[in-house]
């Protein structure tokens, strides 16, 4: 297990450190702002996306899609993150309770 680890530490590294070697006329091509600025977001909402649908090894919809729902549209109006947040878990769980 220490092997894994540190092997994974060590590739993080060296791509940490791959990052940094590239030329500033690379990074700052427009191509390459844009996708480093839409990486995160694809990556959030993948791992949304999992949490959401996924059962195991299936699809699932549940409650959680109910609270999903809430947050998306508590987004779409600007709602607070706090009010996203604990409305969207407030939903799920009444959803749960009926």
């Amino acid at each position: 297990m220490w092997t894994a680890v540190l092997v994974a530490g060590v590739g993080c590294y060296l791509l940490k450190l791959a990052g940094l070697s590239l030329p500033e006329r690379v990074l700052s091509h427009p191509t390459v702002e844009r996708v480093a600025d839409l990486i995160p977001v694809a990556l959030l909402a993948a791992l949304v996306a999992v949490q959401v649908f996924s059962g195991g090894t299936s699809l699932t919809v549940d409650a959680r899609v109910l609270g999903l729902g809430f947050a998306v549209v508590a987004l779409l109006l600007r709602a607070p993150f706090l009010v996203v947040v604990v409305g969207a878990s407030v939903v799920a769980a009444l959803a749960r309770l009926v």
